[in-house]
Order: C-alpha cells, then sequence, then structure tokens
C-alpha cells in the first residue's frame, strides 16, 4: 500500500507539471513581446492562482474534515467561506470607490480578514458553548453562514444593477482577476502554511481515535485545534481573496483520497494538496474551449465534481 501510495503522490506530481506546462504554453506562438507579456501577466498569473486555489481549498478541507469528526466537513460548512464572501461584499458594494487607490488589493485583504474573522467568532462561540471542537463548531458555523447570507440577499437588494453584477460574477469564483504581484504576495504564504499542515499529518491520525487518546500520545489537544482552525481559515482567506467563492473542491478532493486510498493523513494531505491543484488546473484548460467567454468557476466545479463526488459516495456505501 506504501508503493501505491508514493506512485500515486508521483503521478500527480508529473500530472500537475505536464498540465501546468501545457495551460501556460497553449495557444502562444513564441513570436514577438506580446506573447511574452501575455504569459507574463495573463497565463502565469491564471495557472498559478489555480494551483494555489486548489490546494488551499483541498488541504484546508482535509484539516476540517478529521477535526470535525465530519467526511463532508468544508470552509462552506463552517462559514469561513461565508465570513470572507460578506466582507468581499461590503467591499465591492460599499467601500470599493473610497479604497480606488489601493483597489488591487482591497477586495483580497477584505476576503482574508472576513474568512479570519469568521473563525475566530465561530470558535469563540464554540467555546462559550462548551463545544470547541466538532458539533460546536459546527452549529456556530452554520449560524454565521446563514448571518453572512442574510447581510449579503440585504445587499442584493439594496445595490445598483451593475455592482450587482459584479458581486454576483465574484461569488461565482473566476481565476482571471489576480494579477501577477498578488500571486507573488500569496504564494510564500501558502507555501509556509502548506510545509505546517504536512508535518501535522500523524497528530490528525491520533484524533481517530478521539481526544484523550491523542493527549496520551502527546498532543495538547486544547491548543491543537485552534490552532488548526487558524491555519485552515489562513489558506481559504487567501483562496477567496484570490479567486472569490469556489464551491465542491474543497468537499470532493480529500473525500475521494479517503474513499479510494484510505485515512492515512500523512498522504491523505500532500495528495489533496496536489489534486486540488490539478482539479482547478483542468477547469482551466476546460474554460479554454469557450473561448473568450469566461465562465465562473463554481458552475464547471459543481458541473464535473459532482457526478464524481456521487459516484465516491456510491462506492463507498456498497463497500
Amino acid at each position: 500500500m506504501l508503493n501505491k501510495e508514493r506512485g500515486f503522490l508521483l503521478g500527480l506530481v508529473v500530472g500537475l507539471f505536464a498540465l501546468s506546462v501545457w495551460t501556460l504554453s497553449h495557444g502562444l506562438q513564441w513570436q514577438s513581446e506580446v506573447d511574452r507579456q501575455i504569459l507574463l501577466h495573463l497565463r502565469l498569473p491564471l495557472v498559478a492562482s489555480a494551483l494555489l486555489v486548489g490546494a488551499c481549498l483541498a488541504s484546508s478541507s482535509a484539516i476540517l474534515q478529521v477535526m470535525l469528526r465530519n467526511p463532508l466537513a468544508d470552509p462552506g460548512l463552517i462559514g469561513i467561506t461565508s465570513g470572507a464572501s460578506l466582507f468581499a461584499a461590503i467591499y465591492l458594494l460599499a467601500g470599493g470607490a473610497a479604497l480606488a487607490g489601493v483597489a488591487t488589493y482591497g477586495l483580497p485583504l477584505f476576503s482574508f480578514i472576513g474568512a479570519l474573522l469568521s473563525t475566530l467568532l465561530i470558535y469563540a462561540i464554540a467555546k462559550r458553548l462548551g463545544l470547541e471542537s466538532g458539533a460546536g463548531v459546527i452549529l456556530a458555523g452554520i449560524a454565521i453562514s446563514t448571518l453572512s447570507g442574510g447581510v449579503i440577499a440585504w445587499l442584493y437588494f439594496l445595490t445598483d444593477a451593475q455592482s450587482l453584477r459584479n458581486l454576483t460574477f465574484w461569488l461565482l469564483g473566476s481565476l482571471h482577476q489576480a494579477d501577477i504581484r498578488l500571486v507573488g504576495l500569496a504564494t510564500p504564504l501558502v507555501l509556509l502554511l502548506l510545509v505546517y499542515v504536512l508535518r501535522q499529518g500523524q497528530a490528525l491520525n491520533w484524533l481517530y481515535f478521539g481526544n484523550h487518546a491523542a493527549q496520551l500520545r502527546g498532543l495538547d489537544v486544547a491548543r491543537f485545534y485552534p490552532r488548526m482552525l487558524l491555519v485552515s481559515a489562513l489558506l481559504v482567506g487567501i483562496a477567496v481573496s484570490l479567486a472569490g467563492s469556489i464551491a465542491f473542491v474543497g468537499l470532493l478532493v480529500p473525500h475521494l483520497l479517503r474513499n479510494f486510498f484510505g485515512h492515512d493523513n500523512r498522504f491523505v494531505l500532500p495528495a489533496s494538496a496536489l489534486l486540488g491543484a490539478i482539479l482547478l488546473l483542468l477547469v482551466v484548460a476546460v474554460s479554454n474551449v469557450f473561448g473568450g467567454v469566461v465562465v465562473p468557476v463554481s458552475m464547471l466545479t459543481a458541473t464535473f465534481g459532482g457526478p464524481v463526488f456521487l459516484y465516491s459516495v456510491i462506492r463507498l456505501a456498497r463497500n
């Protein structure tokens, strides 16, 4: 099984590299300065955004599914994505004009702050209820998600048509809005967070046997839970700030890997990051079929991911 897992990871790395090269070079003739500008300012940020966002969403969901003991847990379920979307909506509909001088970074910054604040609020509510882990976080997250959705609905009702269109498109997700400077700022932070996450595989394995068993192994559960929630929030905040709200990637990838390869997080965490990146790169490749039309990412991920997830659930039920 170990050789099988290593072979699968190697295949993901090779496939990721090949797909990245193809996506970067597709459609370029390399005959002029225009081609170089297209590569540096359009295709490179697009590919890099897909890699970063896919890895962030899939790895954060892999963490949450273990910590919350829920195979369907993802950032949308516990309200992190909703909090980021709410702050982005406030920026787009109210604060964007006042912050026009920093428009490049205003929306990502508001999204990041929203994800972080919603996570802190969710954990504070769960702790107040005496349920810092599992069900308490989920209940608090559903409450925050519902509240955020209600505020966004009122913003929809009160805004003008053009702002409404911009908000709708952003909430459906787009990999075309991040520029090379923003990607350059996000990349080192994502790499640092992923390195930290990959080192927590064994600790997450201990949680399968319960908090008491994990403590006997030497894990400080009381500190581990808020720390990993914070890491998940940072990953989601970066993803949402780069590409908006993208559905299904976080739910599908870790669930699929655990269904086919088992529950060892020393394998699931790196495989989730790689497969999530590949999945969004495939979305970029498929979107090229539509020519000049920019298709919202969530439309594509839900369209292709839904049947795959359904097959995975049916296969799990049969076993």
